[in-house]
């Protein structure tokens, strides 16, 4: 019995003493499958860190070419710039040394002009002394018979020449315009958008339309009676239309609605309490819209009252075309205007930027934009120039000064450039038909017709009842009536053209 129990405790412990050993050899076996797999990894890690270091040299090298092409790009435009700037100082100093050379010319034509009228009256009195003791003439009599025939010989030599310098003076000053047009043209090319009547107003759902129209129509009510436009709310989806020829009135309604939408709560009082609160927004906005333009153009200081008015000018337009982008246009083209004939570039730009301030008001007021402007403008201390050149832009007085020129220019080539203004088809159908109706009315006109979008006007006439001075002076006539008139933009043409024609047949 002994026995037995010793031989299965024996037979006990060697099976025990083997699975340790079965355990033991497993779990080197595992442990050995780990280190390798922990060493694997750590190669690819160390394999994928290799890999992205090089992708990230590489990635910096391609950022340093980048920015060396951009630079070296740089270093060409400014080089080309400083080139073209020598040029034109080159050109400039150039025309100054041949008006130079022109007035030396002139100084000693002036003076050999004086030399030989001291040298003719010598002899004119010689032959008088001559003739008063071949003849029984007195001296005053002798002298005027003179004069007469000097005054005839030289009437003809006179005027040919006052026609060759008027017309080198001519040429010279159409020249010199076109170089200075030529050169605000092409240094300042500024951007267009034209202004529409309407905005779209995107609502999150359709449900927010019963809500803006409201009870028995009295949230869409009280909306259009407080911000003075109109709402039209329509089958389209998502949207609602504000309409209104005032822009301001328009940006306001756009956010009071916006800001409603929103908030959720739509009802009269909510109403009233929005609008009073973006009113208020708007006019610091349009304050500092001002005061950023003068920061941008360096024009400070300017009265607050000024700053205000320049700002306004971002929500009025005119034909379509926006005031403020006007103001800007007409503004630094007047700078460079100036600064090629010799005035101050920078009263120029003021001038320019105030010469429609008037525009402002005139929602608001009534009346003329050029009276209002040149009011506020002497009521705040502006220089003379500005407030001559808000009245010559539209012909109420003559320009005085260099700067006041190149603002009428300058607010023409703004205007009156293609695609600059857009009319109302209405507004420009009735123009075109008075234009018409003014030439047909006068006598002589066969017909009459208006091109080129109203810019120009073609008038034949008949060539039997009418001359060729007949038809200049019929041009001259029409021109002036429709400047009395008609209200555009720019010029028209008046085009008078006198035809014959030689009709036979052979038969």
């Amino acid at each position: 019995m002994f026995l037995t129990i010793g031989t299965g405790l024996l037979f006990t412990a060697l099976g025990a003493g083997a699975s340790y050993l079965w355990l033991r050899q497993g779990s080197v076996r595992k442990f050995a499958y780990m280190e390798l797999e922990v060493k694997a990894r750590a190669k690819a890690i160390e394999y994928e860190s290799e890999r992205i270091l090089q992708n990230a040299k590489v990635k910096i090298k391609e950022d340093e070419l980048e920015h060396e092409r951009g630079f070296q790009k740089r270093l060409q435009e400014i080089e080309k710039h400083n080139r073209d700037l020598m040029l034109e100082k080159k050109t400039l100093k150039q025309e100054q040394e041949e008006l130079r050379r022109l007035q030396h010319k002139t100084g000693e034509i002036n003076k050999t002009l004086e030399r030989l009228k001291d040298k003719k009256q010598v002899q004119i009195d010689e032959v008088i002394e001559r003739m008063e003791m071949i003849t029984s003439m007195t001296q005053e009599e002798v002298k005027n018979e003179l004069l007469e025939k000097v005054e005839e010989k030289s009437r003809s030599e006179i005027a040919a020449i006052v026609r060759k310098y008027e017309k080198y003076a001519k040429e010279e000053g159409e020249r010199r315009a076109n170089y200075i047009l030529a050169q605000a043209t092409t240094r300042y090319a500024g951007e267009f958008a034209g202004e529409r009547l309407i905005n779209l107003v995107a609502l999150p759902s359709d449900d927010h339309k019963g809500r803006i129209i409201g009870k028995e129509g009295r949230n869409i009510k009280a909306l259009e009676t407080l911000l003075g436009v109109d709402i039209v709310i329509d089958e389209t989806p998502g949207v609602i239309l504000v309409s209104s020829f005032n822009l301001y009135r328009r940006a306001i309604a756009i956010r009071v609605i916006e800001l409603l939408v929103e908030d959720g709560r739509i009802h009269p009082g909510r109403i009233e309490e929005i609008h009073e609160k973006v009113q208020a927004e708007f006019e610091q906005k349009i304050y500092e819209e001002g005061e950023n333009i003068l920061i941008d153009l360096g024009l400070f200081p300017m009265h607050d009252e000024l700053v205000k008015l320049l700002g306004r000018l971002k929500y009025r337009a005119s034909y379509g075309q926006n005031a403020l982008a006007h103001t800007l246009e007409v503004a630094r083209l007047a700078s460079v205007m100036a600064a090629e004939m010799g005035g101050d570039e920078k009263l120029a730009m003021r001038a320019g930027l105030l010469h429609d301030i008037g525009k402002a008001m005139t929602q608001d007021i009534g009346g003329s934009h050029v009276d209002l402007g040149a009011e506020v403008c002497r009521r705040y201390n502006e220089h003379p120039t500005v407030i001559n050149a808000i009245y010559a832009h539209h012909g109420h007085e003559e320009p005085n000064s260099v700067e006041s020129a190149a603002v009428c220019a300058a607010d023409t080539l703004s205007a009156a450039r293609p695609g600059a203004r857009r009319e109302v088809l209405e507004s420009f159908t009735k123009r075109v038909k008075q234009l018409e109706e003014i030439a047909t009315s006068k006598e002589g006109v066969e017909s009459a017709y208006a091109i080129n979008a109203g810019r120009e006007i073609r008038v034949i006439v008949n060539a039997q009842t009418m001359g060729d001075n007949e038809a200049v002076m019929l041009s001259r006539d029409i021109a002036k009536e429709i400047e009395d008139r008609v209200q555009y933009p720019g010029e028209i043409k008046v085009n008078v053209i006198r035809e014959t024609r030689a009709i036979n047949y052979a038969r």
